[in-house]
């Protein structure tokens, strides 16, 4: 039977959607699928901020009436005005292993962006760059971490094969906490004493008691230190309200560590819970059991991993000796903080394959444990 794109518009087939996951992970141990809610919430127009400054659109392929794969496409205004390339997006992107269903919807995807001017597409991105992306092309065989992207072995060859080349790779590093984390604390504290000028650099988690504040300026560092960055597009204040709703239910005060220099705060690195492991096997549904689970479980057996999502120096100090002594501070401190709470395992991810530094200090308390790919083609 040939393949049919449907645009995807009414609230029914938005649920078909969200859907097709369900079907093309069906028996892959290592899927978490994730919660329906925030699925709805994240391709939703109206509630998720990115749509202020974007326009998309959905597809879902069907093949006698069956649905076999998804799509989206989106034009990030904000992309184009800072990086001025001509950039459109597609994303979302999950399909059988059949190359008919993957030409028909990049195919589609590339029609909608090429409608609209754009000169390349680039992903996938569900639905921006701050949000889930790439394909896994090594690391299969391990559950992805929160918020990161798990892919079946046959996307990458499928869009190679339509035509689609390497944009960038996105590393992955897990760190058992253990004899390797200590060794690393103990030489930054060391290499601090030493450095001239140590004593000017602390560190400290986040109050409480002040959390949006918190982490409004920890987005503000974010925004400042990846300026410049492969792909970067700023989180808008919108966005920061919602990621702030979002992460306060989840995130303890000690996983968020700010970098000061002479008592004001130039770094800040967030380290997150790992909740797949608390919600691989509830199907993504909270209703009706779904959420008591989820509350027992975060009560009386709390997540032993974590991931950092993000990092980083404000610009005007990357490159001095205080501003690059704060990232591995930072790390060493988050890493002190994971043991005291009884974390045995912590992702740091996502690094830019191109970033050095950052890779220099994963490196020294980690290995990569996972290769995400970002694809391109010319429109």
């Amino acid at each position: 039977m040939s393949v049919v794109v449907r645009e995807v518009n009414a609230v029914k087939d938005f649920t078909r959607f969200i859907d097709v996951p369900h079907l093309v992970y069906r028996g892959d141990p290592d899927w978490v699928p994730p919660l329906r809610d925030e699925a709805r919430k994240m391709f939703d127009r109206a509630k998720n901020p990115f749509f202020k400054h974007a326009e998309g659109a959905f597809w879902i392929a069907e093949r006698d009436g069956r649905p076999v794969g998804r799509i989206c496409a989106s034009v990030n205004r904000l992309h184009l005005d800072l990086h001025k390339d001509g950039q459109g997006n597609f994303g979302a992107l999950e399909a059988i292993d059949d190359p008919d269903v993957f030409a028909s919807l990049l195919k589609t995807a590339e029609d909608w962006l090429r409608a609209r001017g754009l000169a390349k597409a680039v992903g996938p991105y569900t639905v921006s760059v701050n949000d889930e992306i790439g394909v896994l092309i090594e690391g299969f065989g391990a559950k992805p971490s929160l918020m990161m992207a798990h892919s079946p072995r046959h996307y990458a060859p499928r869009l190679e094969a339509a035509g689609y080349g390497k944009a960038m790779d996105l590393l992955a590093f897990r760190c058992p906490i253990g004899p390797r984390t200590d060794a690393f604390a103990e030489r930054i504290g060391k290499v601090r004493a030493r450095m001239r000028g140590g004593e000017r650099l602390t560190v400290r988690t986040l109050d409480r008691k002040r959390f949006a504040q918190e982490i409004r300026l920890a987005l503000d560092i974010y925004n400042d230190a990846w300026r410049g960055n492969w792909g970067f597009v700023p989180v808008t204040a919108e966005e920061a309200v919602a990621l702030t709703h979002a992460l306060k239910p989840i995130l303890d005060p000690r996983g968020v560590v700010f970098g000061l220099v002479d008592g004001v705060e130039r770094g800040v690195l967030i380290g997150v819970p790992n909740l797949n492991e608390l919600i691989a096997d509830l199907d993504g549904r909270l209703f009706p059991t779904g959420l008591v689970k989820l509350l027992w479980r975060l009560w009386r057996r709390p997540p032993k991993t974590a991931r950092v999502m993000l990092a980083g120096v404000r610009e005007e100090w990357r490159g001095t000796a205080l501003g690059s002594a704060l990232p591995p501070m930072m790390v060493s401190k988050v890493l002190e903080r994971g043991k005291e709470l009884g974390i045995r395992e912590v992702e740091l991810s996502w690094v830019l394959e191109d970033n050095a530094p950052a890779i220099a200090i994963c490196s020294a308390v980690g290995d990569v444990a996972k290769r995400y790919r970002i694809y391109e083609t010319a429109l």
